[in-house]
């Protein structure tokens, strides 16, 4: 068979894993395999990012010695060097090569000389899982010294991450709904094929009671959600979503997914409110940040200038330089870069390593007693 027809039909298989309601580790596993048929690695790192902060909050290593895992920290976050996250994050087409990054000359990357070529790897695509302008996830692909990525690889990873992030996000929301039952968690409303409810998670009964008028039945925007993806041609994949109010004015925003352990034809529609990413509730009451310190803090881990910070804010930029400049003093750092490190080492990691469950926001759900102040 002529090679870009096997790339054609990986690409669409990868598609459909990504739209199959599959959770964090089956979506991992059938993805990752599928993508190194195509685009043959050797180690490669797949992680989930949190949309407020950029700050990785799940992640899954091939081929890499666990004990590196605080030299690419390190990198990450306190060493100058290409092809960081932050800059992927915000760059049009969200990947890049290691070849390309340092116009061919891997030496002058701290993370080629002093992590990579230790270990006998040279090239890389670092690429960042965004969809609709919202980051959900990190991969970086490395292959051994000498043995390049092509353009039709670059090409053919990029092309595939909007469905990467949705995959993330419709898996971080089914996790939300069977791990969590407060009071604003996702509700889940299960579908059968002809539109009929089948079932509800407690939270789903709650979304539906908020959304319904004075008629009975099933909200019409979750009926239409839930016809576009039955209606959705199988080789373009997709997550159908709308936008509704509910009965108290508030806005609330439903996904459909198929869902594959359940009977044929079954859809699972999930209800969430609608919050927008970049005011996104950032949890770092720990440092006795202010509500407008947690956004500015968000807004510096994702790399954003005191300019940017200002005209995404719409405040001057001395009084964005007087929050950093408090936020500085209060968790204790000199800079924006060592802001992000300290947040990282002390907020997430331990969360990370405690395999503390991720709600549909990105982050985790707090639902053990909170972590102790930092010293």
């Amino acid at each position: 068979m002529d090679r870009s027809a096997v790339l054609q039909n990986l690409a669409v298989s990868v598609a459909e894993q990504c739209h199959a309601g599959l959770d964090l580790d089956g979506l991992q596993r059938e993805v990752l395999q599928r993508l190194r048929r195509a685009v043959p690695v050797d180690a490669l790192f797949f992680a989930v990012a949190d949309p407020a902060t950029l700050l990785h909050t799940r992640r899954y290593v091939e081929e890499f010695p666990e004990q590196l895992s605080p030299n690419f920290l390190e990198n990450e976050y306190r060493i100058d060097d290409v092809n960081k996250w932050v800059e992927l994050a915000r760059d049009r087409h969200g990947v890049r090569t290691l070849l390309d990054a340092t116009g061919g000359r891997l030496e002058v990357s701290p993370r080629y000389r002093d992590i990579l070529e230790p270990l006998g790897l040279g090239d890389e695509i670092r690429a960042v899982m965004r969809v609709r302008g919202v980051c959900w996830g990190y991969m970086c692909l490395h292959r051994e010294r000498g043995a390049a990525f092509t353009p039709a690889e670059t090409t053919f990873v990029r092309g595939l991450l909007p469905h990467f992030a949705e995959g993330i996000r419709a898996a971080l929301l089914l996790e939300a709904v069977e791990m969590t039952d407060l009071e604003d968690a996702p509700g889940l409303i299960l579908l059968a094929a002809d539109g009929s409810v089948l079932s509800t998670s407690p939270a789903g009964a709650r979304w539906l009671d908020e959304l319904k008028a004075a008629a009975d039945g099933l909200p019409h925007e979750l009926q239409a959600v839930a016809a576009s993806l039955r209606g959705a041609d199988p080789s373009v994949p997709t997550t159908p979503r709308v936008h509704l109010r509910t009965r108290a004015g508030h806005w609330a925003v439903a996904h459909a997914s198929p869902m594959p352990q359940a009977g044929d034809g079954d859809i699972a529609v999930i209800v969430e409110q609608a919050t927008p990413t970049q005011i996104a509730p950032i949890v770092m009451l720990a440092y006795g940040l202010t509500e407008r310190e947690r956004i500015v803090t968000g807004l510096s881990c994702r790399g954003y200038s005191t300019q940017e910070i200002s005209q995404e804010l719409h405040l001057s930029p001395h009084t964005v330089r007087d929050h950093l400049k408090s936020i500085f003093a209060k968790v204790g750092v000199g800079s924006g870069r060592e802001l992000a490190a300290t947040i990282m080492q002390q907020q997430y990691l331990p969360r990370q390593e405690a395999g503390q469950p991720l709600g549909g926001s990105g982050f985790y759900l707090d639902r053990d007693p909170e972590p102790a102040r930092p010293a």
